[in-house]
């Protein structure tokens, strides 16, 4: 099937490969870097938000507050720009999902704290933030793999 096409002009050229079919998601060496960026920006601005919510909060709530909202945004972002899919449909079944995810990184970032609170008690900041971002890591290794094989599959 390697058939040598002709422009018309008598130029050779080589056959176009066929098309992904409609609704197919992008291939994982494309979708890696963009939810690679994703989360970056998504791990900052919950940081930024967990310091800013600790001045007023505990620990565990200025956590659940900082990734719950971050979730939200997180999951839309990644449905948009790591798998490619717009529009309204499946939307709120992605964030249900997404959920899910949400929950998994919960429980290791507010595990990751209440050790910290057992082993450092009165930790800075600072140590906190280590704490999320190592509990963050984690969690994002297992938010990729729910997201490709479950959230956002194509059948």
């Amino acid at each position: 099937m390697n058939e040598i096409l002709s422009t018309g002009r008598g130029e050779p050229t080589e056959p176009t490969p066929p098309a992904a079919p409609a609704g197919a998601a992008p291939p994982v060496r494309r979708q890696l870097p963009s939810f690679l960026v994703i989360g970056v920006l998504s791990t900052v601005f919950c940081l930024a938000l967990f310091v800013l919510l600790r001045l007023v909060a505990s620990p565990q709530v200025a956590n659940l507050t900082a990734l719950a909202v971050s979730a939200v945004a997180n999951t839309a972002a990644n449905r948009r720009f790591t798998f490619g899919i717009t529009g309204s449909e499946g939307a709120v079944r992605h964030q249900l999902q997404g959920a899910v995810a949400f929950l998994i990184g919960l429980g290791l970032s507010s595990g990751a704290l209440a050790l910290l609170d057992v082993a450092v008690p009165h930790a800075s900041r600072t140590v906190e933030v280590t704490g999320l971002v190592v509990a963050n890591g984690l969690a994002t290794v297992v938010r990729f793999v729910l997201a490709k094989l479950w959230v956002f599959r194509t059948r």
